[in-house]
């Protein structure tokens, strides 16, 4: 049993972080997916009205 709670005790502090740690930046990569998608997007606009010119 006191083994147990060492491995749990070593190991279970990792493991709580890492799995908030996941959960924090699952939520960011999926407003930075967005972001790019939308700037695609305005580059393709610009493109089309012959405004992308390069310098």
């Amino acid at each position: 049993m006191e083994e147990l709670l060492k491995l749990v005790g070593n190991f279970g502090f990792p493991i709580v972080v890492s799995t908030y740690l996941l959960v924090r930046i699952e939520g960011k990569l999926n407003e930075l997916s967005t972001s790019i998608t939308e700037l695609a997007k305005a580059i393709a606009v610009l493109e089309v009205k012959g405004e992308g010119r390069i310098l």
